[in-house]
Parts: structure tokens; C-alpha cells; sequence
């Protein structure tokens, strides 16, 4: 049953553990009474952040499950696929980000999806390196099961990817070498990952890069460490074809070599070393994989040891591959000495630009935007927060967010910054907005951080009341794009 008062909510959040007794009996002192509108309370709770948006609409819906997976409690979903759908939460026993991954419902009764989605958390839980996602919790929670992870802000490797094109070639490098680090620890542990693919790399804004998603994995019964037993899960159609098209089965460790040189084409080029497709025909034809164009005849301007490096991880003759993720992690370290982060080596790529985490590169239209840097976007409502979150991410912006304006001020407040801009929505927020719009050129700390104060149809009175300058400047809805990035380039360059 939906809620419908401010006393009903209240008495649910405390029911559920959402909101200390104490914290709400806060509210209504402030409030000056219980006998007050849903609507005031609501708003109250989400300026304090008792609540978060997500965890609002699922109360006022009458919701009493999916706020809690374990010790993490959800905050708001950050993605979802076919299998399953994934969330912010905080972990309540030190307060710690993580990520919550749940099986969608519709296979709560599927024991197979059930059993792979439980071995992808235990596989994960036990392998522990820096470019390997950790797993910490790993159970069923009102009939869903779910997987509690160390939480990356960034995005994957193909959405990296998709908004700046290639990767330049001192950061792609770095890039392959930590993958094929974490790869080499697997495979040292008898775990082979058996679906390796841009989707499945996570690149953090700091430009660490992480492999995830071991629901696949095997585990050799010789090799493997005793302590994971053994495992022998069905290959993917694309595996298969692969080990189909070289004339050898069951050869997951080189086979894994031949896909991590897939995504090592991608960071380089910009563009799939194998056509995408979702059509199985296509993905199982051995031909496939013997027709790949030479890395170094898609890009022109790749150094050669570049090109001769990932051209060894995807020949089709395995015996001509590097045989182990070991020596790849050798070969990537020494090319990582020769062209440094920050050295003039590049690629021309496919008129995408090249641009790495935090990159600056000149070159088109698209290489400017991947040299934009990070915006934080301050919006408690959800769907708004989609919203902006896409259009910035479609200018070149790395994309931070926060519900609290007083959060945010807190981040800024040290060094380094955590963003080169910052934009306060007015839209729901109000008052609170422009409070710290105005904050930022009162404090000198702060003076310097361009941020823009979103405002909407019929808060002409809030535009008034904010202090505008060079590095201070007001958005009107509907956004209009060229002003918005005729704005940003006057503020951040």
C-alpha cells in the first residue's frame, strides 16, 4: 500500500532501518510538529540526506524490500543489464561506496542462472589484486541474490571508449598492463576468465583499470589453487568459435590471450578488432577471427613494437601468441618505460582524437572534448540527474555527482580538486543551490572553481539572488547546447 502521510513515512523508514529514531525526531522538531504535509517532510529528509530520491519513490510505492543487500544499503541504481541490475550503496558497518549487483526477479527460480550468478561472487571474493574487482559479499536478500563489490567510479572500456575514441598511446599502454597484471593473477591461480571483453573492463577516473564479471570463469584442476576447487563452465559462442577456427579445444589460457589483444585493438584504435554483433551465426563463424585488418594498417602513426605487441596477442595460431599473460605483462612494462605517461608518443587513430583518463590531446572536434576534464553535477532527483549526466558525458565530460551541495563545497574544499567545473541544479534543490553557488565566490579557496547554477521556468527570484562573475554563470532550461559550451569553454578552457 502507497504512503500517503508524513507520519506513515516516518514510521516506515524507522521500521526499516533507514532513518535513526533520533534523526527523524530531528525533523519533525525542525518541522515544529508532525501534523505537516508528506511533501514538507519529504523534502526535508532528502536536504538532510536521511534519504536518497531512489529510496523515496520506492517508499512512497509502499516498497518494504531492496533497501538492504547484507550489510549495504542502496542508495540509487547506476546500471542494468539482461541478468541483473546494478546499485550504489553504502555499507553500513564503515560507511564505505560499494557496488550491489542483483539478479533481476524473473530468475529467482532459474537454479542454473542462480548457481553461475552465486560462482561469479565466490570466484571474485577470492581472487584479491589491484586490477581484478573485489567481491565482498556474496548471499540472497528477500529471495534475491546478490553480489556486494568494491565500487569504481568510471565507466567501462567500451563507454570510455565510445565518447573519446582511441586511447593515446603512453595511457593505452598502461592500460594493457594492468589488465594483463590482473589477467596474469588469475591464471597464476588456475582461474581463467573465459569472457573477456570491453564490457567487461572498468577504467576508474584516476585511470586505474579492472577486470570484472568472473560469472565464466574455470578453474584447472592441476593449476588451480585448492582453495577454489574446480570449476568447468560452457564456453561463450565467441570462445568457442575462436578455439573452433585454430583447430584446438579447451584452450582457455591462450584463448584469454586472444581477447585481451581485442580490447588491447580497441584501446588503440578506437574501433572493435572483431565486428560487433548480437547475432550468434555471426558470432560463431570461425572466419571471423582469421579476417581481423592488421592494427597497424587501421591506424596509421602506431609505434611498430606497439602494433608488433598486440598484433602477437591475436594471431590465430595460438603457438605463435604470447603463451602466458606473464609474458604480456613483461612485453607492456617494457613498452610502459619507452613511452612514459606524458611523453609525445601518439596515434592518429580514426578522427576520434586520442584521450585516456584525465588526457589532454589536441586533435578534432571529439579529442577537445575528450580534453574537457570532470564536471560534478549537484541533483537529488534522479531522472534529472540522468539527464545531465548523459548530455555531459556526450560533450567529453567525466561525469562526478552528489545530491548535497554542502558535499559538495566539502569536496572542493581540498586538494586536489575532484572536478574542473561544478554545476549546482537549482531545479529541485532551490534555495540550497544558490546558497552554495554564492559560497564558492566568498570563500578564496574557492574563488576559482568555474561552476554554472542550473534554474528553471519560474525561478527568476533564485537568478536574482545569485552572485555572478567570470567563473560564475547562470543555466536556464531548456538547456541550450552551444551557449552551455560556449559557457564551459570561456570557464575551464
Amino acid at each position: 500500500m502507497s504512503i500517503t502521510t508524513a507520519e506513515e513515512l516516518a514510521h516506515r523508514c524507522e521500521e526499516l532501518g533507514l532513518v535513526s529514531p533520533q534523526a527523524i525526531q530531528d525533523c519533525w522538531g525542525e518541522l515544529g510538529g508532525r501534523n505537516v504535509p508528506v511533501e514538507a517532510f519529504t523534502s526535508l529528509m532528502l536536504r538532510r540526506e536521511l534519504l536518497t530520491s531512489y529510496q523515496l519513490e520506492r517508499l512512497l510505492k509502499g516498497d518494504r524490500t531492496g533497501f538492504f543487500y547484507g550489510r549495504a544499503k542502496v542508495l540509487y541504481q547506476i546500471g542494468a543489464g539482461a541478468f541483473a541490475r546494478v546499485y550504489r550503496a553504502i555499507d553500513t558497518s564503515d560507511g564505505s561506496i560499494q557496488a550491489v549487483k542483483v539478479l533481476r526477479s524473473r530468475f529467482s527460480n532459474d537454479a542454473a542462472k542462480c548457481k553461475g550468478f552465486r560462482h561469479e561472487g565466490e570466484m571474485g571474493r577470492l581472487l584479491r589484486h589491484p586490477n581484478i574487482v573485489a567481491i565482498e559479499d556474496v548471499g540472497q536478500e528477500g529471495g534475491a541474490s546478490y553480489i556486494t563489490m568494491e565500487f569504481v567510479e568510471g565507466q567501462t572500456l567500451r563507454e570510455l571508449v565510445k565518447i573519446r575514441g582511441a586511447i593515446d598511446v603512453p595511457r593505452g599502454i598502461d592500460i594493457v598492463r594492468q589488465l594483463a597484471s590482473g589477467l596474469d593473477y588469475a591464471h597464476r591461480r588456475g582461474v581463467t576468465h573465459r569472457d573477456l571483453k570491453a564490457t567487461n573492463v572498468l577504467v576508474s577516473s584516476t585511470g586505474q583499470a579492472k577486470l570484472v564479471d568472473f560469472g565464466l570463469a574455470g578453474i584447472d584442476a592441476d593449476t588451480g589453487d585448492k582453495a577454489l576447487g574446480k570449476v568447468d563452465h560452457p564456453r561463450t559462442v565467441d570462445y568457442a568459435a575462436l578455439e573452433k577456427a585454430c583447430g584446438i579445444r579447451n584452450d582457455p589460457v591462450r584463448s584469454d590471450i586472444f581477447f585481451l589483444g581485442t580490447i588491447a585493438y580497441l584501446v588503440f584504435a578506437g574501433e572493435p578488432a572483431l565486428s560487433d554483433s548480437r547475432d550468434r551465426s555471426v558470432r560463431s563463424e570461425p572466419r571471423r577471427y582469421s579476417s581481423i585488418v592488421p592494427l597497424a594498417a587501421r591506424v596509421a602513426g602506431l609505434p611498430r613494437d606497439v602494433t608488433d605487441a598486440v598484433s602477437r596477442m591475436i594471431q590465430l595460431d595460438p603457438i605463435e601468441r604470447w603463451q602466458t599473460a606473464g609474458d604480456v605483462v613483461r612485453a607492456f612494462e617494457q613498452l610502459a618505460a619507452k613511452y612514459p605517461i606524458g611523453s609525445d608518443a601518439h596515434a592518429v587513430g580514426n578522427g576520434k582524437g586520442q584521450g585516456g583518463p584525465a588526457a589532454g590531446v589536441a586533435g578534432g572536434g571529439e579529442a577537445r572534448k575528450a580534453a574537457r576534464g570532470r564536471i560534478m553535477i549537484v541533483e537529488n532527483s534522479e531522472t534529472t540527474a540522468a539527464k545531465l549526466r548523459k548530455l555531459f558525458t556526450n560533450l567529453g565530460f567525466r561525469v562526478l555527482e552528489t545530491e548535497s551541495p554542502k558535499r559538495a563545497l566539502s569536496r572542493f574544499s581540498s586538494t586536489p580538486l575532484p572536478a574542473d567545473a561544478l554545476l549546482l541544479s537549482a531545479l529541485h534543490l532551490g534555495g540550497e543551490s544558490v546558497e552554495a553557488f554564492n559560497e564558492l565566490s566568498r570563500d578564496p579557496f574557492l574563488a576559482a572553481v568555474p561552476a554554472m547554477l542550473l534554474v528553471g521556468k519560474g525561478q527568476e527570484s533564485l537568478t536574482e539572488q545569485a552572485t555572478l562573475g567570470p567563473k560564475r554563470v547562470i543555466v536556464k532550461t531548456p538547456i541550450d547546447i552551444k551557449s552551455l559550451e560556449a559557457q564551459l569553454a570561456a570557464m575551464v578552457g
